[in-house]
Protein backbone atom coordinates (compact mmCIF):
# COMPACT_ATOMS: atom_id res chain seq x y z
CA UNK A 1 0.00 0.00 0.00
CA UNK A 2 1.23 3.55 -1.56
CA UNK A 3 2.55 5.66 1.77
CA UNK A 4 -0.46 8.12 0.49
CA UNK A 5 -3.13 5.51 1.66
CA UNK A 6 -2.37 5.30 5.26
CA UNK A 7 -3.10 9.27 6.12
CA UNK A 8 -6.38 11.14 6.32
CA UNK A 9 -6.78 14.54 4.83
CA UNK A 10 -10.41 15.18 5.00
CA UNK A 11 -12.69 15.22 8.11
CA UNK A 12 -13.62 11.63 8.23
CA UNK A 13 -12.63 10.61 4.62
CA UNK A 14 -9.97 8.10 4.70
CA UNK A 15 -7.54 7.59 2.30
CA UNK A 16 -7.19 3.66 2.24
CA UNK A 17 -10.87 3.97 0.74
CA UNK A 18 -10.88 3.42 -2.90
CA UNK A 19 -13.38 6.24 -3.52
CA UNK A 20 -14.54 8.87 -0.63
CA UNK A 21 -17.09 11.64 -1.63
CA UNK A 22 -18.33 14.18 0.50
CA UNK A 23 -21.29 16.50 0.36
CA UNK A 24 -20.71 17.11 -4.13
CA UNK A 25 -23.38 18.99 -5.61
CA UNK A 26 -22.86 20.05 -9.37
CA UNK A 27 -25.43 21.90 -10.78
CA UNK A 28 -25.59 22.67 -15.09
CA UNK A 29 -27.54 26.32 -14.83
CA UNK A 30 -30.48 26.55 -12.45
CA UNK A 31 -30.70 23.03 -12.58
CA UNK A 32 -29.02 20.93 -9.84
CA UNK A 33 -27.86 17.16 -10.97
CA UNK A 34 -26.14 16.40 -7.82
CA UNK A 35 -26.95 17.66 -4.62
CA UNK A 36 -25.28 16.99 -1.08
CA UNK A 37 -23.92 13.42 -2.47
CA UNK A 38 -21.95 11.49 -0.26
CA UNK A 39 -19.87 8.23 -1.19
CA UNK A 40 -17.85 5.58 -0.04
CA UNK A 41 -16.39 2.45 -2.05
CA UNK A 42 -14.17 -0.03 0.08
CA UNK A 43 -11.50 -1.86 -2.01
CA UNK A 44 -12.58 -5.33 -3.61
CA UNK A 45 -16.38 -3.74 -3.71
CA UNK A 46 -19.13 -3.58 -6.49
CA UNK A 47 -21.15 -0.49 -5.43
CA UNK A 48 -24.05 0.02 -7.68
CA UNK A 49 -25.36 3.81 -8.46
CA UNK A 50 -28.93 3.06 -9.44
CA UNK A 51 -32.25 5.41 -10.01
CA UNK A 52 -34.25 6.83 -13.00
CA UNK A 53 -33.32 8.56 -15.73
CA UNK A 54 -31.73 11.75 -14.42
CA UNK A 55 -30.71 11.26 -10.92
CA UNK A 56 -27.29 11.95 -11.26
CA UNK A 57 -25.71 9.01 -11.18
CA UNK A 58 -23.32 9.25 -14.51
CA UNK A 59 -22.35 13.17 -13.18
CA UNK A 60 -21.35 11.72 -10.23
CA UNK A 61 -18.95 9.41 -11.87
CA UNK A 62 -17.52 12.01 -14.20
CA UNK A 63 -17.10 14.26 -11.12
CA UNK A 64 -15.04 11.05 -9.46
CA UNK A 65 -13.05 10.15 -12.59
CA UNK A 66 -12.05 14.07 -13.00
CA UNK A 67 -14.11 14.33 -16.61
CA UNK A 68 -16.21 17.39 -14.68
CA UNK A 69 -15.54 19.88 -11.62
CA UNK A 70 -17.91 19.69 -9.08
CA UNK A 71 -19.19 22.99 -7.69
CA UNK A 72 -18.88 21.91 -3.99
CA UNK A 73 -17.66 18.84 -2.21
CA UNK A 74 -14.93 16.93 -1.40
CA UNK A 75 -13.28 13.93 -3.39
CA UNK A 76 -10.99 11.77 -2.49
CA UNK A 77 -9.80 8.88 -5.38
CA UNK A 78 -7.26 6.52 -4.63
CA UNK A 79 -5.87 8.71 -2.42
CA UNK A 80 -6.05 11.27 -5.09
CA UNK A 81 -7.82 15.13 -5.70
CA UNK A 82 -9.98 14.29 -9.26
CA UNK A 83 -9.93 18.28 -10.00
CA UNK A 84 -5.99 19.10 -8.83
CA UNK A 85 -4.26 15.56 -9.51
CA UNK A 86 -6.59 14.53 -12.72
CA UNK A 87 -3.47 13.50 -14.21
CA UNK A 88 -1.85 10.86 -11.65
CA UNK A 89 -5.72 9.49 -10.97
CA UNK A 90 -6.10 9.00 -14.63
CA UNK A 91 -4.14 5.68 -15.01
CA UNK A 92 -5.47 4.32 -11.67
CA UNK A 93 -9.12 4.28 -13.12
CA UNK A 94 -10.54 1.90 -16.09
CA UNK A 95 -13.32 3.27 -17.22
CA UNK A 96 -16.66 2.41 -19.56
CA UNK A 97 -18.94 5.65 -20.33
CA UNK A 98 -22.26 5.97 -21.25
CA UNK A 99 -21.56 6.70 -25.10
CA UNK A 100 -18.29 4.80 -25.51
CA UNK A 101 -17.69 4.23 -29.01
CA UNK A 102 -14.51 3.52 -31.28
CA UNK A 103 -13.85 4.30 -34.64
CA UNK A 104 -15.75 1.73 -37.20
CA UNK A 105 -12.91 0.48 -38.41
CA UNK A 106 -10.82 -0.31 -36.40
CA UNK A 107 -10.30 -3.66 -35.47
CA UNK A 108 -10.32 -5.18 -32.04
CA UNK A 109 -6.99 -6.35 -31.43
CA UNK A 110 -5.60 -2.61 -32.87
CA UNK A 111 -7.97 -1.36 -30.40
CA UNK A 112 -5.81 -3.30 -27.81
CA UNK A 113 -2.83 -2.42 -28.81
CA UNK A 114 -3.86 1.41 -29.48
CA UNK A 115 -5.18 1.51 -25.52
CA UNK A 116 -2.36 -0.46 -24.04
CA UNK A 117 0.49 1.52 -21.57
CA UNK A 118 4.11 0.27 -20.65
CA UNK A 119 2.24 -1.52 -17.89
CA UNK A 120 -0.76 -3.28 -19.54
CA UNK A 121 -1.31 -6.17 -19.07
CA UNK A 122 -1.13 -9.31 -21.68
CA UNK A 123 -3.68 -8.38 -24.39
CA UNK A 124 -4.20 -11.84 -25.91
CA UNK A 125 -4.65 -13.48 -22.34
CA UNK A 126 -7.62 -10.56 -21.84
CA UNK A 127 -9.42 -11.24 -25.06
CA UNK A 128 -9.39 -14.92 -24.23
CA UNK A 129 -10.48 -14.07 -20.57
CA UNK A 130 -13.72 -12.54 -22.07
CA UNK A 131 -14.45 -14.69 -25.66
CA UNK A 132 -12.71 -12.26 -27.85
CA UNK A 133 -9.88 -14.18 -29.60
CA UNK A 134 -11.63 -15.15 -32.62
CA UNK A 135 -12.76 -11.43 -32.77
CA UNK A 136 -9.25 -10.15 -32.84
CA UNK A 137 -9.28 -9.26 -36.55
CA UNK A 138 -12.76 -7.75 -36.35
CA UNK A 139 -13.43 -4.54 -37.34
CA UNK A 140 -15.79 -2.31 -34.39
CA UNK A 141 -18.69 -2.36 -36.31
CA UNK A 142 -19.10 -5.77 -37.12
CA UNK A 143 -19.22 -6.41 -33.01
CA UNK A 144 -22.35 -7.15 -31.83
CA UNK A 145 -23.68 -5.28 -28.33
CA UNK A 146 -22.53 -7.61 -26.21
CA UNK A 147 -18.90 -8.41 -28.09
CA UNK A 148 -18.33 -4.69 -27.92
CA UNK A 149 -19.25 -4.36 -24.43
CA UNK A 150 -17.20 -7.20 -23.77
CA UNK A 151 -14.05 -5.17 -25.17
CA UNK A 152 -14.81 -2.28 -23.11
CA UNK A 153 -14.08 -4.17 -20.59
CA UNK A 154 -11.09 -5.53 -21.84
CA UNK A 155 -9.81 -2.26 -22.48
CA UNK A 156 -11.12 -0.77 -19.00
CA UNK A 157 -9.14 -3.68 -17.50
CA UNK A 158 -6.49 -3.29 -19.88
CA UNK A 159 -3.68 -0.89 -18.29
CA UNK A 160 -3.76 -2.69 -14.38
CA UNK A 161 -6.73 -0.26 -13.01
CA UNK A 162 -7.37 -0.23 -9.18
CA UNK A 163 -10.60 0.74 -9.97
CA UNK A 164 -13.16 0.16 -12.94
CA UNK A 165 -16.34 2.57 -13.77
CA UNK A 166 -18.85 0.87 -15.28
CA UNK A 167 -21.69 3.15 -16.54
CA UNK A 168 -25.00 1.31 -18.18
CA UNK A 169 -22.94 -1.87 -19.19
CA UNK A 170 -25.23 -3.41 -20.66
CA UNK A 171 -28.52 -0.80 -21.99
CA UNK A 172 -29.81 -2.32 -25.07
CA UNK A 173 -28.03 -5.61 -24.95
CA UNK A 174 -30.44 -8.59 -25.50
CA UNK A 175 -30.80 -11.41 -22.93
CA UNK A 176 -27.85 -13.77 -22.51
CA UNK A 177 -24.94 -10.84 -23.94
CA UNK A 178 -26.32 -9.39 -21.07
CA UNK A 179 -25.86 -12.14 -18.62
CA UNK A 180 -22.43 -12.92 -20.90
CA UNK A 181 -21.40 -9.19 -19.43
CA UNK A 182 -22.37 -9.99 -16.19
CA UNK A 183 -20.08 -13.17 -16.05
CA UNK A 184 -17.74 -10.95 -17.21
CA UNK A 185 -17.91 -8.22 -14.46
CA UNK A 186 -17.93 -11.33 -11.81
CA UNK A 187 -14.59 -12.53 -13.01
CA UNK A 188 -13.64 -8.79 -12.12
CA UNK A 189 -14.84 -9.35 -8.48
CA UNK A 190 -13.62 -12.05 -8.36
CA UNK A 191 -10.10 -11.00 -8.96
CA UNK A 192 -10.17 -8.63 -6.08
CA UNK A 193 -11.06 -5.66 -8.66
CA UNK A 194 -13.40 -2.18 -7.36
CA UNK A 195 -16.08 -1.78 -9.60
CA UNK A 196 -17.97 1.40 -9.52
CA UNK A 197 -21.48 0.21 -11.63
CA UNK A 198 -23.96 2.97 -12.85
CA UNK A 199 -27.02 0.98 -13.39
CA UNK A 200 -31.03 1.72 -13.56
CA UNK A 201 -31.53 -1.93 -13.87
CA UNK A 202 -32.30 -3.32 -11.24
CA UNK A 203 -31.71 -7.37 -11.79
CA UNK A 204 -28.56 -6.24 -12.57
CA UNK A 205 -27.58 -4.41 -9.65
CA UNK A 206 -29.31 -7.00 -7.38
CA UNK A 207 -27.13 -9.87 -9.80
CA UNK A 208 -24.02 -8.22 -9.29
CA UNK A 209 -23.60 -5.56 -6.69
CA UNK A 210 -22.48 -5.75 -2.85
CA UNK A 211 -23.87 -2.48 -2.08
CA UNK A 212 -26.68 -0.23 -4.31
CA UNK A 213 -27.40 3.66 -3.79
CA UNK A 214 -30.44 4.95 -4.47
CA UNK A 215 -30.69 8.05 -6.11
CA UNK A 216 -33.16 10.24 -6.89
CA UNK A 217 -32.84 14.19 -8.19
CA UNK A 218 -29.14 13.87 -7.12
CA UNK A 219 -29.72 12.61 -3.94
CA UNK A 220 -28.84 9.55 -1.65
CA UNK A 221 -32.09 7.91 -1.06
CA UNK A 222 -31.08 4.71 0.92
CA UNK A 223 -28.06 2.62 0.15
CA UNK A 224 -27.21 -1.06 1.84
CA UNK A 225 -26.54 -4.22 0.30
CA UNK A 226 -29.85 -5.03 -2.23
CA UNK A 227 -30.94 -8.23 0.34
CA UNK A 228 -30.88 -4.75 3.13
CA UNK A 229 -33.41 -2.41 0.65
CA UNK A 230 -35.81 -5.24 -0.48
CA UNK A 231 -36.11 -5.96 3.58
CA UNK A 232 -36.66 -2.22 4.52
CA UNK A 233 -38.77 -0.99 1.33
CA UNK A 234 -40.58 -4.42 -0.16
CA UNK A 235 -40.66 -6.87 2.36
CA UNK A 236 -44.06 -7.97 1.20
CA UNK A 237 -44.43 -11.40 -0.90
CA UNK A 238 -47.22 -12.65 -2.14
CA UNK A 239 -49.00 -16.07 -2.85
CA UNK A 240 -52.33 -16.68 -5.51
CA UNK A 241 -53.82 -18.72 -6.76
CA UNK A 242 -57.65 -20.48 -8.36
CA UNK A 243 -59.41 -22.86 -6.01
CA UNK A 244 -59.69 -25.52 -8.14
CA UNK A 245 -63.58 -25.99 -6.70
CA UNK A 246 -66.71 -24.39 -6.95
CA UNK A 247 -66.48 -22.82 -3.51
CA UNK A 248 -63.68 -21.95 -1.03
CA UNK A 249 -63.91 -23.70 2.17
CA UNK A 250 -64.65 -20.81 4.40
CA UNK A 251 -62.01 -22.87 6.97
CA UNK A 252 -59.49 -22.78 4.74
CA UNK A 253 -59.52 -18.96 4.43
CA UNK A 254 -59.76 -18.43 8.15
CA UNK A 255 -56.71 -20.66 7.89
CA UNK A 256 -55.02 -18.52 5.46
CA UNK A 257 -55.76 -15.14 6.51
CA UNK A 258 -54.07 -16.61 10.67
CA UNK A 259 -50.97 -17.83 8.74
CA UNK A 260 -47.76 -16.20 10.14
CA UNK A 261 -46.68 -13.02 8.37
CA UNK A 262 -49.94 -12.74 6.69
CA UNK A 263 -50.93 -9.23 6.25
CA UNK A 264 -53.60 -9.44 4.04
CA UNK A 265 -55.92 -12.07 2.05
CA UNK A 266 -57.64 -10.92 -0.79
CA UNK A 267 -60.45 -12.90 -2.26
CA UNK A 268 -62.03 -12.19 -6.15
CA UNK A 269 -64.53 -14.68 -6.86
CA UNK A 270 -62.33 -18.00 -7.03
CA UNK A 271 -59.07 -16.14 -6.67
CA UNK A 272 -57.16 -15.90 -3.78
CA UNK A 273 -53.92 -13.70 -2.66
CA UNK A 274 -52.48 -13.61 0.62
CA UNK A 275 -50.14 -10.52 0.93
CA UNK A 276 -47.40 -10.74 4.04
CA UNK A 277 -43.70 -11.51 4.67
CA UNK A 278 -41.50 -14.12 2.83
CA UNK A 279 -42.44 -16.45 5.52
CA UNK A 280 -45.78 -16.40 4.33
CA UNK A 281 -45.24 -18.25 1.53
CA UNK A 282 -43.98 -21.62 3.37
CA UNK A 283 -47.07 -21.40 5.77
CA UNK A 284 -49.28 -20.62 2.80
CA UNK A 285 -48.06 -23.70 1.11
CA UNK A 286 -48.33 -25.63 4.20
CA UNK A 287 -52.08 -24.85 4.33
CA UNK A 288 -52.83 -25.55 0.81
CA UNK A 289 -51.08 -29.37 1.65
CA UNK A 290 -52.70 -30.04 4.74
CA UNK A 291 -56.23 -29.27 2.68
CA UNK A 292 -55.11 -31.29 0.04
CA UNK A 293 -54.69 -29.17 -2.98
CA UNK A 294 -52.03 -27.68 -4.71
CA UNK A 295 -53.67 -25.09 -7.30
CA UNK A 296 -52.25 -25.59 -10.62
CA UNK A 297 -52.32 -21.82 -11.41
CA UNK A 298 -49.97 -21.36 -7.81
CA UNK A 299 -48.15 -17.90 -8.24
CA UNK A 300 -45.43 -16.97 -5.64
CA UNK A 301 -44.06 -12.97 -5.86
CA UNK A 302 -40.78 -13.03 -4.01
CA UNK A 303 -40.12 -9.30 -3.30
CA UNK A 304 -37.18 -8.18 -5.52
CA UNK A 305 -34.70 -4.99 -5.53
CA UNK A 306 -36.74 -3.21 -8.43
CA UNK A 307 -39.80 -3.38 -5.79
CA UNK A 308 -37.91 -1.91 -3.44
CA UNK A 309 -36.81 1.03 -5.78
CA UNK A 310 -40.74 1.59 -6.86
CA UNK A 311 -41.48 1.88 -3.73
CA UNK A 312 -38.40 4.65 -2.87
CA UNK A 313 -38.95 6.74 -5.90
CA UNK A 314 -42.37 7.01 -5.39
CA UNK A 315 -43.82 5.90 -2.17
CA UNK A 316 -47.08 5.21 -0.99
CA UNK A 317 -49.71 4.56 2.05
CA UNK A 318 -48.64 0.63 3.21
CA UNK A 319 -51.23 -0.64 0.56
CA UNK A 320 -50.92 -4.13 2.89
CA UNK A 321 -51.93 -2.67 6.11
CA UNK A 322 -52.96 -5.64 8.52
CA UNK A 323 -56.53 -5.61 7.56
CA UNK A 324 -58.30 -8.90 5.59
CA UNK A 325 -59.82 -9.07 2.58
CA UNK A 326 -61.30 -6.33 0.34
CA UNK A 327 -65.51 -6.20 0.74
CA UNK A 328 -67.19 -7.92 -2.72
CA UNK A 329 -70.42 -7.52 -3.43
CA UNK A 330 -72.34 -10.75 -3.32
CA UNK A 331 -69.59 -12.20 -0.93
CA UNK A 332 -71.09 -13.26 2.46
CA UNK A 333 -68.88 -11.94 5.38
CA UNK A 334 -67.50 -14.67 7.53
CA UNK A 335 -65.09 -14.71 10.25
CA UNK A 336 -63.62 -11.44 9.12
CA UNK A 337 -63.88 -12.41 5.52
CA UNK A 338 -65.70 -11.15 2.61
Amino acid sequence: MCPRCLVTTIDGMKEFDVVTVRGLRKAYGTRTVVDGLDLDVRAGEIVGLAGANGAGKTTTVECIQGLRKPDAGALNVLGYDPVSEAAQLRPLIGSQLQESALPDRLRVAEAVQLFATRSARDGDELLEQFGLTARRRSAFSSLSGGERQRLFLVLALLNRPRLVILDELTQGLDPAARRDVWAAVRRLHEAGTTVLLVTHEMDEAEALCDRVLVMRAGRVLDSGTPAELVNRHAHHASISFTWPGEVIPIPLLDELSQVDGARQLERDGLRVTVRGDRGTIAYVGASLVRNGTVPTDLNVHVPTLEDALLSLLDPEPDRYAPVHARPRDGDELVGGLR
